[in-house]
């Protein structure tokens, strides 16, 4: 799952405009309004404060005034210029669909704006045209979610809403970044994901004691991190946080860990009489989904808002 969408947002462009733009409904003046509706209009400068100081021919002699009415001229001049080939680009100008297409990237630098430009293309496509048109942009919309694997699902009239898959492919790309501030814990993510990759090659038990003895490693060291935590074992971590709605909850990372410690070969030597059977791969997935599905737990560095959240206008 590529998860976000301003990750793939250059394939907007003939995903899903221009082949909107063929449209037997779409009108002439397509791209200007589509121009209108991602693109805002620029922003009158604020006028400085007025001038308080003047020599005896009336001309400014204060530095900062006279640097705030410079700034303010340039600031000017440039809206004016903006402004001029704003109204041009909504007007219907025939280069509107070239101007469009090269400031996309210059407007579009987050995922909360990706997604509301989505959106308002949308409200101006049901104020400009039928049912057809519109319907077409939400297809070619829903096809792209599919066709990228976004963390999203499209609902009718139009309306993006994180996805379970999304959520989660999110949550362990936000540890990973989390991992990135840190040289022992980006090394602990990477000896993760190498064990992880092996099984590729060959999904023996011993690899997959190895991918979650390395998972429960990193737990560890991205808990230790956490505050007022002292100790150094995911058990003892789990104790200190201080994060549990319930106290059951905290047992259940307990005893996960405690599996891990306890299995022969994972952590430790072992029990080998409490072994009920030779690990396999659904112990991989289901572990592995477990242990990262409490990590919000464990760290104070994950904004779970911000994992679900498709996100504010910024």
């Amino acid at each position: 799952m590529r998860g976000e969408l301003l990750n793939v947002w250059d394939k907007v462009w003939p995903d899903v405009f221009v082949k909107l733009s063929k449209h037997k409904d779409a009108p002439d003046e397509l791209f200007s309004e589509l121009y209108e509706a991602i693109i805002r209009a620029p922003v009158l400068p604020i006028e400085p404060a007025e001038p308080t100081q003047y020599d005896e021919n009336g001309l400014l002699i204060d530095p900062d005034e006279i640097a705030a009415e410079a700034a303010y001229k340039v600031a000017l001049e440039a809206f004016n210029a903006a402004r001029s080939h704003y109204e041009q680009a909504i007007s219907g100008n025939a280069k509107a669909r070239r101007w469009l297409r090269i400031e996309l990237p210059q407007h579009v630098t987050s995922e909360s704006k990706a997604l509301f430009a989505l959106a308002e293309v949308h409200a101006k496509l049901r104020d400009i045209s039928d049912d057809a048109l519109v319907n077409r942009y939400f297809q070619l919309v829903e096809g792209f979610i599919d066709k990228y694997s976004l963390r999203y699902d499209l609902r009718r009239p139009f309306s993006l809403h994180p996805t379970l898959p999304g959520i989660f492919a999110r949550m362990v790309r936000n540890l990973k970044l989390a991992a990135q501030t840190d040289a022992h814990l980006a090394s602990s993510f990477h000896e993760f994901e190498d064990a992880l990759r092996d099984l590729t090659a060959e999904q023996t038990p011993n690899r997959i004691k190895t991918c979650i003895s390395k998972q429960t490693n990193f737990l560890e060291a991205i808990g230790q991190l956490a505050p007022n935590v002292t100790g150094n074992t995911l058990g003892a971590i789990c104790n200190q946080v201080g994060t549990w709605p319930h106290e059951k909850l905290k047992e259940s990372v307990k005893g996960i860990y405690g599996f891990a410690s306890d299995y022969p070969g994972i952590r430790h030597g072992g029990t080998p009489a409490n072994q009920l059977r030779e690990i396999e791969m659904r112990d991989l997935v289901a572990v592995c989904v477990v242990m990262f599905g409490f990590s919000p737990y464990l760290t104070d560095q994950l904004n779970s808002d911000d994992i679900y959240a498709i996100g504010e206008v910024a």
